[in-house]
């Protein structure tokens, strides 16, 4: 008997469970803006990737629908330390580093602290595990 490893579910943005936003309703383009987390409004909602994303304006919603892949969290939200290592742990919307132009999400300030200290290889670490682990398109 042969045994065919199926893939791994595919993560979903650091969706809330409760609400059912991705980012848990925070603004994919505030980060880049604003560098910082800013929760949406329910009248500028979109549908990507089988998500519902929330911004602050309309111009910040035509920015994510232009280009969504530039805009939403690399890895699909997982912790790029935590995947680094081997495992996936779905980063928190409030513990955030813009790096090379990605928005990178993390379980914890201190493997948010630990990833900037060597981000180019434990990026290319985390690459190598992400579509194993459901966390790449």
């Amino acid at each position: 008997m042969f045994l065919i490893a199926a893939p791994a579910p595919a993560i979903d943005y650091a969706t809330d469970p409760m609400s059912g936003y991705a980012l848990g309703g925070h603004d994919p383009v505030a980060y880049f803006i604003d560098r910082a987390p800013r929760q949406g409004s329910r009248r500028q909602e979109l549908r990507w990737d089988d998500t519902v994303w929330m911004f602050v304006n309309e111009g910040n919603r035509a920015a994510f629908l232009k280009d969504p892949h530039v805009y939403a969290p690399f890895l699909r939200g997982c912790d790029p330390l935590a995947l680094a290592e081997g495992f996936v742990t779905i980063g928190n919307p409030m513990i955030f580093a813009l790096y090379n132009g990605h928005l990178l999400l993390f379980h914890s300030e201190i493997n948010r602290f630990l990833f900037l200290a060597d981000p180019d290889n434990l990026l290319a670490a985390a690459r190598g595990h992400a579509r194993a682990e459901g966390c790449s398109h």
